[in-house]
């Protein structure tokens, strides 16, 4: 990391994170952990009975992306689509308790907020059980939504474009945003989850996990020559500035596309790796918050695997600090 980002230059960059105003766009999720403990198999299946000890509510998918900008201090807005039921009102009221503007967050009568509960004992997931709706979001929220970001524009240092594939963004969501922004020259971070690419073609970085590139480049990974390949496979096909490749345990790969070396690895900042959940979100959230403080997409990304590092030592849906990060560096 010191080749690509001196202590100073980090500090430098988080210094602006405060006045860094950034757009998250997606899916809108809570997490829903149960906690207990498994004493017996039930008498009438052959299942554990889990006693239940504790339970919490997590922002979740975009939402988190969101939490984590946030909780570094960054100054972000939210634009996606909740139910007109009680987990989208306690939606709401957690934006509204972090000052964070609801205006982008359009409520659909006929669709409910997209929960996921995960039942855990002893530190392993037994099940999870979701609550959600996949088809595409009415046209009229598509326009709300779209109206939200003409009026931001003007101020925005990035958008994130957070795809879980629950009917949010969509073909006519993304050409909306491209025409809203077209000359403003705001970057634009996708996460994506929808195999073809093209949907995405155009924005500036992109960053799928190892799998997902894999199979938008169509391309098996075998072993580390193949990332190589499939990075500028998908760089040249589809046109992005950038792409971040997440492999899990084997860290982040950044390939730029007026970059003539091959690419930049970043091997895993983390000690002890607990909970994976989430580490995507935090991954783009820093990117993005990092890019609208100056960052390049080089020193964005050393910033981004570190918070990283950070977010998969702790279980759950987590964020980290400012402090955590600043303690790190």
């Amino acid at each position: 990391m010191k080749k690509i980002l001196s202590k100073k230059r980090a500090l430098e960059i988080i210094k602006n994170f405060p006045t860094s105003k950034v757009l998250v766009v997606g899916d809108i999720m809570v997490d829903h952990f149960i906690w207990g403990k498994v004493a017996r198999i039930s008498p009438e299946a052959p299942v554990p009975v889990v006693e239940i000890q504790s339970d919490s509510l997590l922002l979740g998918g975009c939402a988190n992306v969101l939490n984590n900008i946030f909780s570094l201090g960054g100054k972000v807005y939210g634009a996606g689509v909740i139910g007109a039921d009680d987990m989208g009102e306690r939606l709401l009221l957690e934006f509204r308790d972090r000052q964070i503007n609801t205006d982008g967050i359009v409520v659909e009568a006929n669709r409910p907020t997209t929960l996921k509960t995960r039942i855990v004992a002893h530190g392993q997931q037994v099940v999870r059980f979701d609550q959600e709706s996949r088809l595409p979001i009415e046209p009229s929220s598509v326009e709300k939504i779209t109206k939200y970001i003409k009026k931001l524009r003007n101020d925005l240092g990035a958008i994130i474009i957070s795809d879980y594939n629950k009917g949010v963004v969509t073909r006519y969501l993304l050409d909306s945003i491209r025409q809203v922004i077209s000359g403003k020259g705001i970057p634009v971070c996708v996460d994506p989850k929808q195999n073809d690419f093209f949907l995405y073609k155009g924005f500036d970085i992109i960053t799928p996990n190892h799998h997902e590139a894999g199979r938008a480049a169509g391309i098996d990974i075998i072993d580390g020559n193949d990332i190589v390949k499939i990075g500028r496979t998908i760089l040249k096909k589809f046109n992005f500035k950038a792409l971040l490749v997440t492999r899990g345990e084997e860290g982040m790969n950044l390939f730029e596309s007026n970059d003539k070396t091959t690419h930049t690895a970043f091997p895993v900042e983390a000690r002890e790796v607990f909970d994976v959940t989430g580490a995507g979100d935090t991954v783009i959230g820093v990117l993005a918050l990092c890019v609208a403080s100056g960052a390049t997409f080089k020193e964005a990304a050393a910033l981004a695997n570190i918070a990283a590092g950070i977010v998969v030592g702790k279980v759950g849906t987590a964020t980290i600090s400012l402090d955590e990060l600043k303690e790190v560096l």
